[in-house]
């Protein structure tokens, strides 16, 4: 029996089990830190790695996984996969361009909004993979550089994205465990995003918006662009449009019809996948889902799923409990400072590491502080902490979130290269 932990825990290989497991810890995000290895390749060998080194039993493992945020994600993502075939996305991008005349700084400003909303409403990962490749084709007809643009979807795709339960992964995963529903997070986070989203334009154009002009037959060519010729599939964009309403009345309504997201958004995805199946033959049904399930960021999925293995490991040999423990101990056991401390922990280190690790770690910690700040409901003001640092946190660098990484794809294949520092390009 380990002193610390009160875990019956042997030797792992001649080493103490809290040696072993915080080793393999910290070497698993130095791992992600180093981008030199794909990220759920190095999540599943921790994993296993746990596993094989008698830290989790197979079975102890599974119970780890957390299946509301893995279904919550799988079910959008298919959703999202599904509907995007209808140009929906395409037709509202363009839209926006053409109310403000195709003015490069009012373009500017309503792809951010409708960054930010989309990223809200459907998760942040998704609507930057939507909205970059249409801002490189508005941003090519108007001979404008794409640089401002993209960086500034970066900052709205991460600012929408903390308003919402299903808006960023580290949301997801605190509202998961601390039983926090998609109405807890629109009153208690989407105020504060009302004031930070409009507050982000100000240093966005002093530092790029005045320079952006276009010639008069560049914009022309942008008002001659018709949205209605995005709309590929009418008969879809009614489906996607119903069951999008249908999953957000879902998790507005998800405590009085007592289901959890995971189960909501898993339905959803089945009832559109049904809808889109009906009149078609098994064979073409068949063509369709092989399509559709490519779409899935699996890669993502699996990181998760190593992840939760890798963290509970950790955490079954008390290490975090004892980390909780010395957080209380310099914030003197304080709610206020504690909360204080982790909203500037977080911010900083999800500008160092990605933003999902980090708040997969902190979840059990804050968990283990439950006893001495005086419950579970004690807990809210920690958790909204950690929900802001991490999700605007991950504008502190390229590596801070996942959104960001895939619009910095999209922007050095257009030749735009977005530094690693992203947060700094605001200190000018």
């Amino acid at each position: 029996m380990h002193p610390q932990t009160g875990d019956n825990l042997q030797l792992v290989f001649g080493i103490d089990p809290l040696w072993y497991a915080g080793s393999l810890f910290v070497l698993t995000y130095l791992l992600i830190m180093s981008d030199r290895l794909n990220r759920a390749i190095v999540a599943m060998l921790a994993a296993g790695l746990m596993i094989f080194g008698g830290i989790l039993t197979q079975q102890a493992a599974l119970q780890g996984i957390d299946f509301n945020t893995l279904g919550l994600l799988t079910g959008m993502m298919i959703i999202v996969a599904v509907s995007k075939q209808s140009g929906m996305f395409q037709f509202l991008a363009i839209w926006s361009a053409k109310r403000v005349k195709a003015d490069p700084w009012g373009i500017l400003v309503m792809l951010l909004l409708v960054t930010a909303v989309l990223s809200a409403l459907l998760d942040n990962v998704t609507t930057v993979l939507l909205i970059a490749p249409v801002t490189l084709l508005i941003t090519d007809a108007l001979k404008v550089n794409a640089y401002p643009y993209l960086f500034a979807e970066i900052f709205a795709a991460n600012i929408g994205g903390t308003a919402t339960l299903i808006g960023d992964p580290p949301n997801i995963m605190i509202g998961s465990a601390a039983g926090l529903g998609f109405n807890d997070f629109i009153l208690n986070l989407g105020p504060l995003v009302a004031i930070i989203l409009p507050v982000t334009l100000i240093p966005i154009y002093l530092i790029w918006g005045r320079k952006l002009h276009a010639a008069d037959e560049d914009r022309l060519r942008v008002m001659n662009y018709r949205e209605q010729e995005a709309i590929t599939d009418k008969a879809l964009l009614i489906k996607s449009l119903v069951v999008l309403a249908l999953v957000m009345c879902g998790f507005i309504f998800a405590h009085q019809i007592n289901q959890q997201p995971a189960s909501i958004a898993l339905f959803g995805a089945a009832l559109m996948l049904f809808l889109v199946a009906l009149p078609k033959s098994p064979a073409q049904q068949v063509k369709d889902l092989t399509t559709t399930f490519a779409e899935i960021e699996w890669i993502t999925l699996f990181f998760f799923i190593g992840l939760f293995v890798l963290v509970h490991g950790v955490e079954k040999t008390g290490l975090l409990r004892i980390l909780a423990n010395q957080v209380l101990s310099l914030t003197g056991g304080d709610l206020s400072n504690t909360s204080v401390g982790i909203l500037w922990v977080s911010a900083i280190a999800s500008a160092l590491v990605d933003n999902i690790p980090f708040v997969a770690t902190m979840i059990p910690m804050i968990e283990d502080m439950s006893a001495t700040l005086g419950g579970p409901e004690a807990l809210r003001p920690l958790w909204w902490s950690l929900a802001i640092g991490a999700c605007l946190g991950g504008n502190g660098s390229l590596i801070g979130a996942s959104a960001n990484l895939i619009i910095a794809g999209f922007a050095e294949r257009s030749g735009q290269r977005i530094r690693r520092a992203i947060g700094l390009k605001f200190i000018h």
